[in-house]
């Protein structure tokens, strides 16, 4: 391992009401390498020099390291060159694996062996006071700077564990990438202040109507509850078949709905009521008193190394009209700047397959799998086939999620021979592929994990799903190229608002948007070169919202316009829509 000339354990105290920036309490740190310690209350006092080197030779550690490095931006301090965050190293060590302990500092020490931590409703209690906010007494500032103590040696036990097997270059990036999203935490995203006042004053009356009135055109609700009965006769009326649970049930998880509502547009505005109710029974956003939405973007939270936020508290959680709220203050613009087919591209590249490939390079790479497959003359367009190119899609999106004839059949509503003979094409098609799907499945099996192009990881252990290891090489790839994306566009000075899955979302002053956009296409296609090895350039696309314009989702229009209708200050006018999908409007 690297020779540093200072390992400072670090931890913070601060309080940070819903929505608003930290304001910090204490500090407390540690050298392990050389034994000095640093205790220090901060609220209240003039803002000091940090105690404590952030150069390239000393090592910054810390257990979530966007709070501390949150802290370091208000207080003015510098951003430690080189940051290792055990949360992050902690949750890839056990990324797959089912344990008997959570992802916090007590469960990293529990999962260890490391006992006589300080005891969770403890911590609770300490948290209460730190997020209560002062004036706090000369007891409650030692309260807490023990408490911030306790962290810190906690940390100090728990790096002698973790120290010997870390991948430290790929783990100081990924303390990098904490750091950057420590100051996207901090940018939050810019909302219509009256848009959601008004909405949360009207909500609990106005959801009934707003069922009646989606709801006319399929008759599936009896008052607030969706009917089964009534919607196996909306399918039977309209001639739609549905996927099956193994009860024979119609499945109506939201994957299934959101692949129907590819082939059978009309379900769109059913599928987002039913986000809606089941997702917003309050409106729960987190903004501050600037009217920024901000949370903790929870990182590597998933098992593929992705965000996990909270799907009620981040604007981009829950149903998708509720992004019509997000609207850029005076003077600025906002830009939502978002890979195009990222998964299909990755896959192509990481598998190495010429044919799929040569399908992404065409621009449209489902209909050109249609082409390839002679399932569609040579002059095909998106416009003049539109079902057969929804049905490749979701073969394609099947296949790489490890769904087999019976399962495709059932997603396209079509006959099991049809999902058979899809698969075919597919694998005759884009054969590459299929044969490294088979590598995957060897690796997993001899080697017992999978890393991704930078080093994040799964275990695999006897409950690991077949599907699982199939999917997971793609989407951790797509993990890694957005980390990456984000760090390269913070770091040039550019706004980020919002990680959204395969986008970003930033904000400039109108007069610079255009630059910032370009600037941030440039460091989301490096991202996506470096990922992929040089082999596949991934392509972005770009909407542009400029004051006093607000966001546009299309696939929560329906809603959104309704919501307009009923509840009173909401705005009635429609703003020319910028799609998601498709060409940048400016």
């Amino acid at each position: 391992m690297q020779t540093w000339q200072s390992i400072w354990a670090v931890d913070f105290e601060f309080t940070a009401p819903e929505g608003s920036l930290p304001r910090p309490l204490c500090v407390v740190a540690h050298d392990l390498a050389g034994g000095r310690w640093v205790r220090q209350w901060l609220d209240g006092e003039s803002a000091p020099a940090c105690p404590y080197g952030t150069g390239p030779d000393d090592l910054f550690v810390s257990y979530y390291a966007s709070a501390e490095i949150g802290c370091h931006i208000e207080l003015g301090w510098p951003i430690p060159a080189r940051i290792l965050d055990l949360c992050a190293e902690f949750r890839r060590e056990v990324s797959g694996v089912d344990t008997p302990h959570d992802h916090s500092l007590i469960g990293a020490l529990l999962h260890y062996g490391l006992r006589g931590a300080i005891g969770a409703q403890e911590k609770s209690g300490m948290r209460d006071l730190a997020m209560r906010g002062g004036p706090y007494t000369e007891t409650e500032k030692h309260a807490l700077l023990e408490y911030c103590e306790s962290d810190v040696l906690a940390l100090a036990r728990l790096w002698p564990k973790m120290a010997p097997t870390l991948d430290v270059p790929r783990a100081v990036l990924r303390g990098r990438y904490m750091a950057s999203l420590a100051q996207v935490e901090r940018n939050g995203v810019p909302l219509d202040a009256g848009s959601l006042s008004a909405l949360r004053v009207a909500w609990d009356t106005v959801k009934p109507r707003l069922i009646e009135r989606i709801d006319e055109s399929f008759g599936v609700y009896e008052g607030t509850t969706f009917k089964l009965a009534r919607f196996e006769s909306y399918l039977v009326k309209n001639k739609i078949s549905w996927p099956r649970t193994a009860t024979g049930l119609p499945d109506l998880s939201d994957d299934v709905f959101k692949e129907q509502a590819l082939l059978f547009p009309a379900l769109k505005p059913l599928r987002e009521l039913r986000g809606t109710i089941g997702r917003m029974r309050d409106i729960k956003l987190s903004v501050g008193p600037d009217n920024r939405n901000r949370t903790m973007l929870s990182a590597f939270g998933s098992k593929t190394g992705r965000n996990q936020p909270s799907s009620t508290r981040f604007i981009f959680g829950p149903a998708k009209w509720a992004r019509n709220l997000i609207k850029p203050p005076p003077g600025t613009a906002l830009a939502y700047v978002d890979w195009e087919q990222q998964e299909f591209g990755i896959a192509a590249a990481l598998s190495g397959d010429p044919a799929m490939m040569e399908a992404y390079v065409s621009g449209d790479p489902y209909l050109a799998f249609a082409r390839m497959a002679n399932a569609v003359p040579a002059n095909a367009t998106k416009d003049s086939h539109p079902m057969e190119r929804e049905r490749f899609k979701v073969c394609v999106l099947a296949v790489q999620y490890g769904q087999g004839e019976n399962a495709l059949a059932a997603r396209l509503g079509l006959d099991p021979a049809y999902g058979r003979e899809m698969l075919a094409r597919h694998k005759q098609t884009f054969s590459t592929l299929w044969e490294w799907f088979d590598k995957v499945q060897a690796t997993a099996a001899d080697q017992r994990r999978l890393l991704s192009p930078f080093g994040w990881q799964l275990c695999i252990t006897p409950n690991t799903k077949p599907t699982t290891i199939r999917n997971w090489p793609c989407q951790a790839a797509g993990a890694d190229m957005l980390r990456l994306a984000i760090i390269g566009a913070v770091e040039h000075g550019i706004r980020v608002c919002a990680p959204v899955h395969d986008a970003l979302l930033i904000e400039a002053p109108i007069d610079q948007i255009d630059t910032a956009v370009e600037t941030t296409r440039e460091q989301m296609r490096k991202a996506s070169l470096a990922v992929l090895h040089r082999k596949l350039e991934i392509r972005t696309d770009f909407q542009v919202v400029r004051y006093p314009e607000r966001f546009r989702d299309p696939r929560g229009e329906e809603i959104w316009n309704t919501l307009c209708e009923l509840v009173p200050g909401l705005p009635h006018e429609v703003p020319p829509t910028c799609p998601i999908e498709g060409h940048p409007t400016h």
